[in-house]
Order: structure tokens, then C-alpha cells, then sequence
């Protein structure tokens, strides 16, 4: 019988004794993802904070804004200004964890070189027709009806880019947010799927303080977190997610112009009524709150898994960087 030696060099020394301070801190591979996730939350809130306070001129205007918060009409600029600076204070405190973690930026789900590319539309029309197969689902059964047009002319065109840049914005923002750095870290640390039911909860609570918003919608907004998650793990970045977000919206707010979480639509393009129970239809939160909103998701989300079968999202390797991941 053949015997293998192992060189000297080979055999790892036993560990050394670490102060339990350190073993709070650091895991086998380094920092731990719950400390690299307070660092991000609190770089991100002290900027936003600091921009928050800045843009309304002090704490008396920030207040203000509040209060009116409730009266104000979500305008193509008004969404796409506020989402817009969200996002670029989110690109560049991502951009800071990528350096203290000797990451690249891409490696957080949204690769440059594949931005509007095939994953992108294939998601918007995803988005778009789901939306329009959830509204198609309600009129059979007397739920929905579209009116006339609420646009016409030059208002058509224009307001079809302005939308389509607003929902663009708003879903890189929200994507980004929910299942950029926060679900790349928080897999690292429990798990893919674990830390997209954290990411899909806190998705939801961001919706919580949109008008009218009911259990109904929220529990709906974690399916969508729940469905977005999965796009991110079989196309391995979040182009896909972000588009299925612009056209579901852009197809809700502007094209079928009905309640989008809440939230009235505006220079909308058909003029559309609901009838019936509020279970079919969702009432004054919109399709969001229907029943048939999660059969829908559901549905998607089978058609998607047959023909996107591979998982691509990456799987990080022990050591892969100065600040590796951990399983803790």
C-alpha cells in the first residue's frame, strides 16, 4: 500500500487564542457581515441625514416636508429627484465598503457592463406583463375596466419618458437597496435565501408610510422582494430585478393608471375604474392588495425557474479578500 506524505509545510498550526472581543468581531475569514452591515447603515444614514438636512434648509424644514408629505402629488420629478439622490448616496457608501472589503463595485449585483442589456428588458416585459395579466385577470371578473384615454397628443409622448426615467430610477433605487450590498452581506452570513426574507421584510417596511397602504399590500411587496430575489439568484445580478420593478410600475401607475401602493396615479395614460370586493381589486391601494396579486407572482416565478434554471449569483469563496466572508 502507497502511502502519501504530506510536506511539513502543509500542516496548518493550531490557531491561535483570540480575546473573546476578537471573536466577536471577527469570524475565520474576518470581519463579521453584522458589523460590515452597521458600518454600511451608519455611513449611508449620516449621509442621507446630512443631504436631508442640507436640501430643506435645517430641522424646521425637514418637519415641514413631512407634514405635507401627505398632500403632495408624486409628480415624474418629484419621485425621480428624491429615488435619484437615494441612489447615488447608495452607490457611493457601496463604493466605500467595496474598498474596506477589497471588493469591485459589480460584485454587489449591478455590473456596469451589463446595464440595459438582455437581462434588463427581458425583466421589463416581465414586469409589464404581469401587471397587465393581473388587471386582464380582474376584468373577467368585473373588477376593472378601462374608461378612455386620460392623455392625448404631445402629452402622450412626453409623459411616456418621463415615466419610464422615474420607475428606471425608482427600481435601480429599491433594488439596490434591498438586495444590493444588504442581501450580498447578509448571504455571507446566514445564507442566500435566509437573508432574502430579511431583505423582502425590509423591502416592505419601506412601503409602510405610503398612503393608504394596507397588511394586504405589505404582505403582497414581500412576495415582489421575495420574486425579485429569485431573479437575482438565477441571472446572478440585479439588471433583471430592476427592469421587472420599472415595468410593473410604468405598466400600474402610468399605462393603466391604477393605485400604485397606495399612491395616485399622475398624468396617467388610460383612465381606468375598479367595481367589486376589495379583496379582487385591492381597493384604494390598487392591484398591489388584490388576491390575485401573489397568484400572479407565484406564476411568474414558475414560468421564470423553468427557463432560468442555473444559479448565478456568486458563491464567495474562503479568503477571497482581505475582509473575507464568514458563516456566522
Amino acid at each position: 500500500m502507497n502511502l502519501i506524505s504530506v510536506p511539513p509545510a502543509a500542516i496548518a498550526p493550531p490557531p491561535a487564542k483570540s480575546s473573546p472581543a476578537r471573536r466577536i468581531l471577527f469570524g475565520p475569514n474576518g470581519l463579521r457581515a453584522v458589523w460590515r452591515l452597521l458600518i454600511f447603515a451608519a455611513l449611508f444614514g449620516g449621509l442621507f441625514a446630512s443631504v436631508t438636512l442640507i436640501r430643506f434648509g435645517g430641522p424646521q424644514g425637514v418637519r415641514d416636508a413631512k407634514r405635507n408629505l401627505g398632500q403632495t402629488i408624486h409628480t415624474p420629478f418629484f419621485m425621480s429627484k428624491s429615488e435619484a439622490i437615494a441612489f447615488l448616496l447608495l452607490c457611493v457608501v457601496t463604493l466605500i465598503m467595496g474598498k474596506i472589503e477589497g471588493r469591485k463595485f459589480s460584485e454587489y449585483g449591478l455590473p456596469l457592463r451589463q446595464a440595459l442589456r438582455k437581462d434588463f428588458w427581458v425583466g421589463s416585459l416581465i414586469g409589464f406583463l404581469t401587471i397587465s395579466g393581473t388587471l386582464f385577470t380582474m376584468f373577467l371578473f368585473h373588477g376593472f375596466r378601462v374608461t378612455g384615454l386620460a392623455l392625448h397628443g404631445a402629452a402622450i409622448l412626453s409623459s411616456v419618458v418621463e415615466w419610464g426615467i422615474t420607475f428606471l430610477i425608482v427600481g435601480l433605487c429599491e433594488e439596490f437597496m434591498d438586495r444590493g450590498y444588504l442581501q450580498y452581506t447578509l448571504a455571507t452570513g446566514i445564507g442566500f435565501w435566509p437573508a432574502a426574507f430579511v431583505t423582502s421584510g425590509e423591502f416592505a417596511a419601506g412601503h409602510i408610510f405610503n398612503a393608504n397602504e394596507t397588511r394586504q399590500g405589505l404582505a403582497a411587496v414581500v412576495l415582489f422582494g421575495l420574486l425579485l430575489c429569485l431573479f437575482l439568484r438565477r441571472t446572478g445580478n440585479l439588471w433583471c430585478a430592476v427592469g421587472f420593478h420599472m415595468g410593473y410600475d410604468w405598466g400600474q401607475t402610468f399605462f393603466y393608471g391604477v393605485p400604485n401602493s397606495g399612491i395616485v396615479p399622475y398624468h396617467n395614460l388610460l383612465r381606468s375604474t375598479f367595481s367589486g370586493p376589495r379583496w379582487l381589486t385591492g381597493g384604494i391601494v390598487g392591484p398591489e392588495a388584490s388576491v390575485l396579486t401573489p397568484i400572479a407572482l407565484l406564476v411568474v416565478a414558475l414560468i421564470f425557474s423553468r427557463y432560468y434554471r442555473e444559479n448565478r449569483y456568486p458563491i464567495l469563496k474562503t479568503g477571497s479578500s482581505p475582509v473575507a466572508v464568514t458563516a456566522s
